[in-house]
C-alpha cells in the first residue's frame, strides 16, 4: 500500500499499459485519475476497480488542447485535493520512413507524445511544489533511445520525452519534484496485436529476438512504473530505465 492517501493521474489509461498502470496504483492504495480519449474503457475500468475496492475515476480529456487540460487539473485537484503522481503514458505510433509520412501524421505524433506533456507537466507543477514535492513518471521508448528503422515519428518524438524528462528532473529536483522515465521495449499490447496482425508476423517471431526468451508483459512496466513513483526511490530523478529482456532494437 505505497500509495495509500495519494492521488495518481494516468494519461493513456485505458487501454494496454495504461490499464495495467491504473490496476497497479490502485491495488496499491492510490485514488487513480484515468485520463483517455475512449470514454467507454475509461469509464469500464474505472468501475472494474472500484468493483475491486479500489478508488478511480475515468476522465476524459483533451490532450491535444492545453485549455482542457488545465481545466481537468483544476476540477482534479478541488475535487481530490492534490495531485502526487503524474504518469504521462499517452501516446500514438504513425508508422513510416520520411518519405512516407504526412504532415498530419508528425503533428499528431508529437502533439500527443510531446505536448501533451508539456502542458499536463505545466498544470501540474504548481500543485506538486506547493505541496512540497512529488513524482512524475513518462513513458518514452527504448526507440527514443536506439531508434528502429521505419518510425522516424515516433522515434524523435520517444527520444524528445526523454529530454524533456532530464531537464525537467534538473529544474524542478530543488523542489522535491522527482521525474524520470521508462524506457520500454517490445510489450504484448492491443497496438503491438494489430500491428502483427498488420505484418504477418507472430508474437513467436518477436519473442525470438529477446534475449529472456520472450517480450515484456504490460504488468512489468506497470510494476517499473510504481517502484519510480514511490518512496521506495527517493533518489532516483532525470533517470532513463530501459526495461527490454536485453533485447537489441529490432
Amino acid at each position: 500500500m505505497r500509495f495509500q492517501g495519494k492521488s495518481v493521474v494516468v494519461t493513456g489509461g485505458a487501454g494496454g499499459i495504461g490499464d495495467a498502470i491504473c490496476r497497479r496504483f490502485a491495488s496499491e492504495g492510490a485514488r487513480v485519475w484515468i485520463v483517455d480519449s475512449n470514454a467507454v474503457q475509461a469509464n469500464a475500468l474505472a468501475a472494474a476497480i472500484r468493483e475491486d475496492g479500489g478508488q478511480a475515476e475515468g476522465c476524459v480529456v483533451d490532450l491535444s488542447d492545453r485549455a482542457a487540460i488545465f481545466a481537468f487539473i483544476g476540477q482534479m485537484t478541488a475535487e481530490g485535493g492534490k495531485v502526487d503522481v503524474l504518469i504521462n503514458n499517452a501516446g500514438i505510433n504513425r508508422r513510416g520512413a520520411l518519405l512516407e509520412l504526412t504532415e498530419a501524421d508528425w503533428q499528431a505524433t508529437f502533439s500527443v507524445n510531446l505536448d501533451a506533456l508539456f502542458h499536463m507537466c505545466q498544470a501540474v507543477l504548481p500543485h506538486m511544489m506547493a505541496q512540497g514535492g512529488g513524482a512524475i513518471v513518462n513513458t518514452a521508448s527504448q526507440w527514443g533511445l536506439h531508434p528502429a528503422p521505419g518510425h522516424i515519428a515516433y522515434n524523435t518524438s520517444k527520444a524528445a520525452v526523454a529530454a524533456f524528462t532530464q531537464n525537467l528532473a534538473r529544474d524542478y529536483a530543488p523542489h522535491k519534484v522527482r521525474v524520470n522515465a521508462v524506457c520500454p521495449g517490445e510489450v504484448r499490447t492491443p497496438m503491438l496485436e494489430s500491428n502483427l496482425a498488420r505484418t504477418g508476423r507472430s508474437l513467436d517471431d518477436l519473442n525470438a529476438l529477446v534475449p529472456f526468451g520472450r517480450i515484456g508483459e504490460p504488468a512489468e512496466i506497470a510494476a517499473l512504473i510504481a517502484f519510480l513513483a514511490s518512496d521506495e526511490a527517493p533518489y532516483l530523478c532525470g533517470s532513463l530505465v530501459e526495461i527490454t529482456g536485453a533485447q537489441a532494437v529490432a
